[in-house]
């Protein structure tokens, strides 16, 4: 496989995608004839920054494939740790080249204006003569089990609450709910606060209150969220950013308490099942939902929205409707990676149908050992081998929970074994160093609002 002069080997590509090209791959190929060294840095909230030094060809011949090699580990960047001001050092081509693309009617526009609107301030490309260096602020959260805690899990179609006394939980209930069609954020308001009350109810007092939910959080604030879809940005400014803070000191006042991604308090739960640290949890459902905990056992305070990460360099990927990127995560590890393929192996699905629908239809065929079903979720391993080795290169994360409806059942299985053998032929570098795995009997019973209720440390 040839992009821009670059040739990419592989022995492992899926089946019913064969010009998939792992972006790592790619990248590997590109630096091999690369010399030129770039620094790139990402400036985020306070003050902390991500840095990358890296080399580009530098000549006119090679000028297309250092753009885009570049733009990718900057997008990779952006949804990896967030950020709203880019340094480039090293080559004035480049920058000019990032401030053509990030910006008002760019190619990455939807990236420009996405972190502009998260992190409050304009997004910029600026050239320096050397980039700031990295700087992070992980945050130990979670495993807090004593004392009397509230744990609340916001999802899109229900809640859940849990009543947590010294790591035991008392109490647990579960509610639907229709937060991503309600436009007035009362609506939600009122959700939470009952959900609170239900669960205190079964408490002699409430000593701290944590919080999962979908969404970028920053200082426990909802920066962004598909829960509050429908609410105008008015109402969302005033009453949704703050409306998780709001619940808990209208409800109980000055009690501590932090409010998280879910992906990260997945994988909080998943350390806590695992004992151990340095998790990677990936929930493969209606999008890719990602979390880590770092060998610390910190949360990072990053995005880690990995859906929105680039994972193949072809330039036939197909293309995200949200972010109208090609090549993200979200196609690849999710329901929308099944019911992309479904048809490529002859599997009709009815178009009318939801896509949670389509996903449980083709989970039906694989439950009766259907080939065309097993092609389907067998590609999605090769997909999953080839990313973790990459995944690994920006993390260093040592267990990977594969977690989601997409993991479920015979697909998952195979999913898994896939991955593992495309690992084990593929990067044998990293055996022992990187485990995938399911969730075991211990990870359900830790779950994630007895999770989200150790994340505040009552001192």
């Amino acid at each position: 496989m040839n992009r821009f002069g670059i040739n990419v080997e592989l022995k492992n590509t899926p089946v019913l995608d064969p010009d998939f090209m792992p972006l790592m791959r790619f990248n590997r190929a590109f630096l091999a004839g690369a010399k030129k060294p770039v620094g790139i840095a990402v400036e985020r909230a306070d003050g902390q920054m991500a840095s990358c030094h890296t080399f580009i060809h530098g000549t006119p011949e090679m000028a297309e494939a250092d753009h885009y090699y570049i733009e990718r580990i900057v997008k990779t960047i952006l949804w990896m740790k967030g950020g709203f001001k880019v340094y480039v050092s090293g080559d004035e081509g480049i920058w000019k080249y990032l401030q053509s693309v990030y910006c008002a009617g760019g190619q990455q526009e939807f990236d420009w204006d996405y972190m502009a609107n998260v992190f409050e301030h304009p997004f910029e490309v600026v050239l320096v003569d050397r980039i700031p260096e990295a700087k992070d602020a992980p945050k130990s959260m979670g495993g807090h089990l004593k004392g009397c805690r509230i744990g609340f899990d916001a999802g899109g179609s229900d809640r859940k609450v849990s009543a947590v006394i010294d790591g035991e939980t008392v109490y647990s209930e579960e509610v639907v709910w229709f937060p991503k069609i309600n436009a007035d954020p009362d609506y939600h308001y009122d959700g939470i606060v009952a959900a609170l009350k239900s669960a205190a109810e079964h408490m002699p007092r409430v000593d701290a209150v944590g919080v999962s939910s979908a969404g970028v959080f920053i200082n426990n604030r909802t920066m962004n969220a598909s829960l509050f879809l429908k609410v105008p940005k008015d109402l969302y400014d005033k009453k949704v950013k703050d409306i998780y803070i709001r619940a808990i000191t209208d409800t109980f006042g000055d009690v501590p308490y932090s409010v998280i991604n879910d992906g990260d308090v997945s994988a909080l739960a998943g350390a806590m099942s695992l004992n151990d640290n340095s998790v990677l949890g990936i929930a493969m459902g209606t999008s890719e939902a990602v979390g880590y905990v770092d060998e610390e056992g910190r949360i990072t305070g990053w995005l880690n929205e990995l859906a929105f990460v680039p994972v193949d360099a072809q330039p036939g990927a197909m293309r995200d409707e949200w972010s109208g990127d090609i090549g993200c995560g979200v196609k690849y590890f999710s329901q929308d990676g099944v019911i992309k393929l479904a048809p490529r192996a002859g599997i009709e699905l009815d178009e009318s149908a939801s896509p949670a629908e389509k996903l449980k239809a083709v989970q039906a065929l694989m439950a009766e050992d259907d080939p065309r079903a097993a092609k389907v979720y067998e590609s999605i391993g090769v997909y999953l081998g080839h990313t973790l080795a990459y995944y690994f290169d920006l993390y260093g994360c040592r267990h990977v929970l594969l977690l989601g409806r997409v993991m479920s059942g015979k697909g998952g299985d195979l999913i898994l074994d896939t991955a593992k053998r495309v690992l084990a032929d593929e990067y044998p570098e990293l055996d022992g160093k990187i485990v995938p795995e399911l969730p075991d009997e211990k990870f359900r019973r830790v779950g994630q609002s007895m999770a989200a209720a150790s994340l505040p440390e009552i001192k």
